[in-house]
């Protein structure tokens, strides 16, 4: 059933904040979505975002974080740094912007606030993911209490994702309708290929497997 709520998406228009949209669009009243730009090589995500927003009737912003890029050194901002294809040992991968999630979820909390919403939604999961501290459940209820204390509001940050893999991830989507259109028209690979992506960076890599785990059970 429906909350009599609007929700805000952060929405990269990748495949799993992709099928966070539609997951909101089914259990609030009214959903919004923001992106951000923060000089990834990969920017024309927010491109597809965009236009994945526009065809579902949901109002977008872009938010401009560029200070990222310059702040950090990792693959996905700097062309100099070759990508890490397999996580190193004892360390993230280079593809690790430290800060990313907890300055997206800051600033779509002030987006949030001036709008009178309280319902953030975002798509990390710690199940099956690349290492990254910021996609932990830890992380997401630790940062939900700091800005609740920080504006004084009553914020629930939603995490659908958070305990599924890759495959149980394409269920969801199928399982809302949306499976071709997460599989054929998001944009998860950090080499900025659409669908099916450049198939050897950590992001389309775990695409890949979860896809190839979830059309054999569909068999």
């Amino acid at each position: 059933m429906k909350q009599k709520e609007e929700a805000l998406v952060c929405f990269s228009g990748g495949q799993d904040s992709t099928t966070c949209l539609f997951w909101a669009l089914k259990n609030f009243s009214a959903v919004h979505a923001v992106s951000f730009t923060y000089g990834q090589k990969h920017a024309k995500e927010t491109e597809i975002a965009a236009e994945i927003a526009r065809n579902a009737h949901v109002p977008f912003e872009l938010i401009d974080v560029s200070l990222l890029s310059q702040v950090s050194e990792n693959s996905l901002t700097n062309p100099e740094i070759r990508m890490d294809e397999t996580q190193p040992a004892n360390s993230y991968p280079n593809t690790f912007v430290p800060g990313r999630n907890m300055i997206f979820l800051s600033f779509a909390a002030i987006l949030a606030r001036t709008k009178g919403i309280k319902h953030l939604v975002t798509g990390v999961s710690e199940t099956d993911f690349s290492g990254y501290p910021d996609c932990r459940d830890t992380f997401i209820r630790s940062l939900n209490v700091t800005l609740n204390l920080a504006m004084d509001y009553s914020f629930v940050i939603h995490t659908p994702l958070m305990w599924k893999d890759k495959a149980e991830v394409w269920a969801l989507a199928d399982e809302l309708g949306v499976f071709d259109l997460v599989r054929n028209k998001t944009l998860t690979c950090y080499n900025g290929i659409i669908a099916d992506g450049c198939g050897h960076c950590p992001a389309c890599k775990l695409r890949r497997q979860g896809l190839a785990t979830y059309l054999k059970t569909k068999n």
